[in-house]
C-alpha cells in the first residue's frame, strides 16, 4: 500500500522544464505538436537541473528533418572532462513524416512560422511542445493584452460577488 501512494507522489511532481511565454505574446498558435529531441548526456543532466532557455530559439527545416536552434542548455559544472559541452547546439526534433510534411508544407506555401512552447518530462523523455504559428502585429498584441486584462478584472468581480 505504502508503494502505490509513492508511485503517486512521483507522477504528481512538476514534469514542466522550461516555457517559452514570449512565444504566446508574439504569435497566434494555431496547432501544437509534441516532438521529441535526440539529446546528449550532459544535456540530459542539465535538464534535469532546470538549465534551459527557450526564449530565443526557432524549428528550421534541413533536408527534410526538423532542427531545434538558439535552444540554450548551460553544462552543468560537473560534467565529464572529455566531453566537451557545446551549449547552443542544434538538435533534431522527433516527428511522424506525417507530421513533418504538413509543418514543411504549412512553413513553404502559408507563411508560417514553427516556434517552440515549452520542455517538459514524459515518460522519462523529454518531449517538446511546439507550435505553427503567425506572427502578430503590433494591434494584435494590444488587443490580447486588453482582453487579457479583461478576463482578470472579471475573475476579480465574480470573486467578490
Amino acid at each position: 500500500m505504502a508503494d502505490k501512494k509513492s508511485k503517486k507522489n512521483k507522477n504528481q511532481q512538476n514534469t514542466t522544464i522550461a516555457v517559452n511565454r514570449q512565444a504566446t505574446h508574439e504569435y497566434f498558435i494555431e496547432e501544437r505538436y509534441e516532438a521529441g529531441i535526440v539529446l546528449e548526456g550532459w544535456e540530459v543532466k542539465s535538464l534535469r537541473d532546470g538549465r534551459v532557455q527557450l526564449k530565443e530559439s526557432y524549428v528550421t527545416f534541413r533536408r527534410g528533418e526538423a532542427w531545434l536552434a538558439g535552444a540554450h542548455i548551460s553544462p552543468l559544472l560537473s560534467a565529464s572532462t572529455h566531453v566537451k559541452p557545446e551549449a547552443v547546439r542544434a538538435k533534431k526534433l522527433l516527428l511522424n513524416r506525417h507530421e513533418l510534411n504538413k509543418l514543411i508544407g504549412s512553413v513553404e506555401r502559408k507563411g508560417y512560422t514553427i516556434v517552440p512552447l515549452s520542455m517538459y518530462w514524459k515518460h522519462g523523455r523529454a518531449k517538446l511542445e511546439i507550435g505553427l504559428a503567425k506572427g502578430k502585429q503590433l494591434h494584435d498584441k494590444r488587443a490580447s493584452s486588453k482582453d487579457r486584462d479583461w478576463q482578470r478584472e472579471k475573475g476579480r468581480i465574480l470573486k467578490h460577488g
